[in-house]
């Protein structure tokens, strides 16, 4: 019999609090796709040791569902098919940021298999940007990243 949580979303994986979805909307980058939105953002690293400040390394992964999707259930659906596909999709390393998936309506409809390609996709793109991003970000200067997203705008 294999262990009772083996196959579950690790706490130290899940983004939590509500003022680190908050940060990562304000801050991050986004990154569009089909069926949703990411958005990322580097987490600050420790002075010393240059790890994530009281964080492990790698993705930390939140969803938000608005109402406006639909009911109840499939908000909930939504939010099972997309923790499911993070889960077998993250890398066991990798760079330190904040993620955050915003799904589209259109996720519902689509098999499994496209949305876990989907993720793939992004997960991929999260630490290309992040890994080419400047040093001064990766060290937690993120207000970097709030002045360029200001200048295009």
């Amino acid at each position: 019999m294999p262990p009772k949580n083996a196959g579950r979303f690790p706490r130290s994986a899940r983004l939590l609090r509500h003022a680190d979805f908050e940060r990562v909307y304000r801050d991050g980058r986004r990154h569009f796709s089909a069926s949703m939105t990411v958005f990322y953002l580097p987490r600050a690293t420790g002075t010393r040791t240059g790890k994530p400040a009281g964080h492990a390394q790698g993705l930390r992964v939140g969803f938000t569902v608005g109402r406006a999707l639909g009911g109840a259930v499939e908000r909930n659906r939504m939010k099972r098919r997309l923790r499911e596909a993070v889960r077998m999709s993250l890398p066991v390393s990798g760079v330190a940021a904040d993620v955050v998936i915003n799904p589209k309506k259109s996720l519902l409809k689509i098999d499994f298999q496209e949305v876990l390609a989907e993720i793939r996709r992004a997960v991929g793109v999260v630490e290309k940007k992040l890994s080419q991003s400047s040093p001064g970000i990766a060290e937690g200067k993120a207000n970097a990243g709030t002045q360029e997203r200001k200048a295009d705008l």
